[in-house]
């Protein structure tokens, strides 16, 4: 048996436009895409947001609208319609790529009405420190969905539902979290703040058994609905960690199948993850936060960092079964709330360690992939233009050798500060194994083994022209530009 080469591709970023065309474009682009090697798709939130059509799929409103009902100022999501939705998940499974759904189960947004409540405020710096006395609040909790009517759940959202908000309309300018009497923040959540347990909107208080038993009634139909091949959860941080293997356990024995998940744990500290981990028993894969700050770090320092420590303090350094490799995602992106941007002419080194390497499951980037362009304001106020580089054509390249010839034995020369290497040696069925050389500095050299003598090897990125020959034990020196990227594949099966 080969490895399986898996690659997942995160199928949207922020900017998208909100013309309802992104399902659409994905069914038109899924057959091209298993055929680059793309093996997997995770898909935005698909369920209406309270910015309606224009809500990315983070500011949850109804989870049971999928773009069939008319609420929040439209019937279609973002993204398009909920038929446009399950046609282009049926699309992408039949073409060979698996598709996983974006689920939030952190919050709601965008109430109907107002109830009134007692609530105790508390410094949203500081959630063990209250900062006033229990009072009424007058809060948007209630969620009628009216548009829906009741169809498929007629249950409606209250605020006994919820734990707390950071809106008051009795005091609309308080820089407060109000907790709701006899609730508590939860446990199992990120330590930040004294308790990250409250992140936006409406915390759902995980607690409370109708809650509970909503989202399980919910998974069950959405698998109904949509027939995905996973999850990816949103903001587990702030959630009870123990919640999500209890919810991606009835799904999977509902479903009959084995779902995949990863959550979004977007930390530095790589304790924090291996908490997660143990929490749930292992049960969910992480994306690899400390490893995408490490290639936003290495892209601002250009020949001044150590490349040889680019998997220091990382999930996939450290517990590679359960790591989704990234280089961008939606929140790290240019005037995103949690922006750490890997600069342009790292970003096919970073690929390369992603990619062409034997741990982690790597997760490619829309606008890495297609590039992207967009305005919007930063923190400062300004308006800003960004522009994405489009590297399709390097992604490219690194998904055929990963699909070719990353097979067999891999042998590491991280042996020195600007240039690094590695090699996979092949299998029976991948025979020729492939040589990887990449350079933060001037251009590199290494002498490495790929284990088949007296062999041609050529560049297959095409940055250099120059073939290499292999000496009669398998070794050769292997080179690539400087500030770039070579993978060196045989001759003769290219």
């Amino acid at each position: 048996m080969t490895e399986f080469n898996g690659v997942m591709m995160q199928y949207f970023h922020w900017y998208n436009e909100p013309d309802g065309s992104l399902w659409n474009e994905l069914a038109e682009n899924a057959a091209d895409l298993a055929k680059a090697g793309i093996t997997a798709v995770w898909l935005p939130p698909a369920y209406k947001g309270t910015a309606g059509g224009y809500d990315v799929g983070y500011g949850v409103y109804d989870i049971f609208d999928l773009g069939e009902f008319d609420q929040k100022g439209s019937v279609r999501t973002k993204y398009g319609t909920k038929d446009e939705y399950v046609r282009a998940i049926k699309t992408a499974q039949e073409a060979g790529i698996h598709v996983y759904a974006d689920v939030v189960l952190n919050h709601k947004l965008g109430g109907d009405e107002q109830e009134e409540v007692e609530a105790t405020p508390f410094n949203p710096n500081d959630r063990h420190h209250a900062i006033g006395e229990m009072q009424k609040v007058k809060v948007w909790t209630h969620f009628t969905f009216p548009g829906r009517q009741g169809k498929y759940s007629s249950l409606e959202w209250h605020w006994w539902h919820f734990d707390a908000v950071d809106y008051n309309a009795y005091d609309g300018d308080a820089n407060a979290i109000y907790l709701f009497k006899d609730k508590k923040f939860d446990e199992q959540v990120d330590l930040e703040q004294g308790s990250f347990d409250y992140l936006m909107g409406c915390d759902l208080d995980m607690e409370h058994p109708e809650v509970r038993g909503e989202l399980k009634y919910w998974g069950e139909w959405y698998m109904d609905t949509t027939n995905v091949d996973g999850f990816r959860f949103d903001a587990v941080k702030h959630v009870r960690a123990g919640f999500f293997p209890e919810w991606l356990n009835h799904c999977r024995n509902y479903a009959g199948k084995q779902l995949f998940a990863v959550g979004e744990y977007w930390s530095n500290h790589i304790e924090a993850l291996h908490h997660f981990i143990e929490v749930t028993g292992g049960d969910v894969a992480l994306f690899d936060a400390p490893l995408h700050y490490n290639f936003s770090e290495a892209s601002k320092a250009g020949n001044n960092y150590d490349m040889r420590q680019i998997f220091d303090g990382t999930l996939v350094q450290q517990q590679p079964a359960l790591a989704v490799t990234l280089v961008e995602n939606h929140d790290s992106q240019p005037l995103q709330s949690l922006e750490s941007v890997v600069e342009s002419w790292f970003k096919p080194l970073a690929y390369a360690l992603i990619l062409l390497r034997r741990d982690g499951y790597p997760c490619i980037f829309y606008a890495d992939y297609y590039g992207a362009h967009y305005k919007d304001t930063g923190n400062d106020g300004q308006e800003y233009e960004i522009w994405i580089d489009q590297h399709q054509w390097i992604i490219d390249k690194f998904l055929f050798a990963r699909q070719e010839y990353a097979f067999g034995d891999q042998y590491d020369y991280f042996d020195h500060a600007n240039c690094i290497g590695w090699t996979r040696l092949g299998d029976e069925e991948h025979p020729g194994g492939m040589a990887v050389v990449l350079s933060n500095g001037g251009e590199g050299t290494k002498w490495m083994e790929v284990g088949k003598p007296n062999h041609t090897y050529i560049d297959l990125t095409e940055h250099i022209k120059e073939p290499i020959v292999t000496n009669d034990k398998g070794w050769a020196e292997f080179r690539c530009p400087a500030g770039s990227v070579s993978v060196w594949v045989p001759k003769s099966a290219n």
